[in-house]
């Protein structure tokens, strides 16, 4: 059985959904990279915690840093950008995507081979972090809320130590 609508998101956009069951996440990925995710598992990790569409760009130091610094003003590389579609009309819509996460290749492989576990689980991990934020969670601000979803889903997924658990390790 299947549902068709038509959504209006905007006075001049207009989506037109075929609706044939349980929503699922989807994730539409820009490879900047010659890196090969693991797909599956991070379709699962984003089915596990939303319904809505995340776009995820994977790219090497210099792409993210240029993102950086247009977007935060802090012209140095780093792991994982955030860019949540905030619209308070929509949040609650499982149509409307909830944004974009921005990984670089290179700090994937660095701290993979720093904290010895695989390069799959590390893009695991940024994903997870990214995924969070487009939700909403800010680890600096929120009295452990976002750390104790990371652990929740780091267990689910067996994965090893978060990005946060390691940061208040050190």
């Amino acid at each position: 059985m299947h549902t068709a609508f038509l959504l209006k998101i905007h006075p001049f956009l207009q989506v037109f959904y075929l609706f044939f069951g349980k929503l699922q996440a989807m994730l539409n990925i820009e490879n900047l990279t010659d890196f090969v995710p693991n797909i599956k598992m991070l379709e699962s990790i984003g089915n596990s915690v939303t319904s809505r569409e995340i776009d995820l760009t994977l790219c090497y130091n210099d792409t993210i840093q240029q993102y950086n610094k247009e977007y935060r003003q802090q012209n140095k590389a780093t792991d994982v950008l955030s860019f949540p579609i905030i619209n308070d009309i929509i949040t609650d819509n499982n149509f409307i995507p909830l944004g974009s996460i921005v990984i670089s290749i290179d700090f994937v492989f660095n701290k993979a081979q720093e904290y010895k576990h695989s390069t799959e689980s590390e893009m695991a991990l940024l994903f997870i972090h990214g995924l969070l934020h487009l939700l909403g969670y800010d680890h600096e601000s929120d009295n452990g809320e976002m750390r104790e979803k990371e652990a929740l889903i780091i267990q689910n997924f067996n994965l090893p130590s978060s990005l946060i658990v390691r940061t208040e390790e050190n």
